[in-house]
């Protein structure tokens, strides 16, 4: 899509929503980055989800949920299960916490219904939000799951601008298995150097939703 295509369909209330969630996400990062980061580290992390014996796991996954709401190291914890569980068990367990996290945004803010983000946004906007949804919503999606912040903020957003849970759910697994495995591994691995993950996690998301797009963009034609 060229960039004036894109200026044209976006608008400040748009442009304001976002900025008002993300200020909304940033708010705990200030109060609450300085003293969870001093919490956590790799070994720290595994030491205490090992405390929980069998429901370490699920321990690792209310923690990367609660990274919608917390500035959590969700990163690091996955890099912890993966240490604990191994590269595939803790991978799977690292992508399903990232998947939730996302999913329970975008479910909150959906629920909040059509009437809502009309008031929101307006009939006009919201139809244009529609028409990004449409064109670059999954692209969004999937590219925001390796970026700080940015993940909760997006799926806030398309829930709000009601984007089609298909669309949704199928950007989200796009971006959250890559960055689930990698950070896995990378722990399990003993590698502390960030790089590769952010090369993996960076590349692979928008590489897995260039071969699903086009089954969306058939429905999208055929409708």
């Amino acid at each position: 899509m060229k960039v004036q295509d894109f200026a044209d369909t976006c608008d400040m209330r748009l442009i304001w929503l976002f900025l008002g969630l993300a200020a909304l996400v940033l708010i705990p990062f200030f109060i609450w980055e300085e003293s969870l980061t001093a919490f956590f580290s790799t070994e720290e992390t595994v030491n205490w989800l090992r405390s929980f014996g069998f429901w370490g796991w699920l321990v690792g996954i209310v923690l990367l949920i609660s990274d919608l709401l917390l500035p959590m190291p969700a990163t690091l914890v996955m890099a912890a299960l993966g240490l604990l569980y191994g590269w595939l068990v803790g991978g799977l367990i690292s992508a399903f916490g990232s998947i939730l996290a996302g999913a329970l945004g975008y479910e909150l803010c959906r629920a909040m219904g059509l009437k809502a983000a009309r008031w929101l946004l307006g009939k006009k906007d919201f139809e244009k939000a529609n028409r990004i949804n449409q064109r670059i919503g999954g692209w969004v999606v999937a590219l925001s799951r390796w970026l700080p912040v940015f993940p909760e903020v997006i799926s806030c957003m398309a829930g709000l601008t009601q984007m089609s849970r298909r669309l949704f759910y199928a950007a989200l697994f796009c971006g959250s298995l890559p960055l689930g495995f990698t950070y896995a591994t990378i722990g399990y691995t003993g590698n502390e150097n960030p790089t590769v993950a952010l090369l993996f996690s960076a590349f692979l998301p928008p590489l897995l939703w260039l071969l699903i797009r086009p089954i969306f963009r058939r429905k999208v034609a055929t409708s």
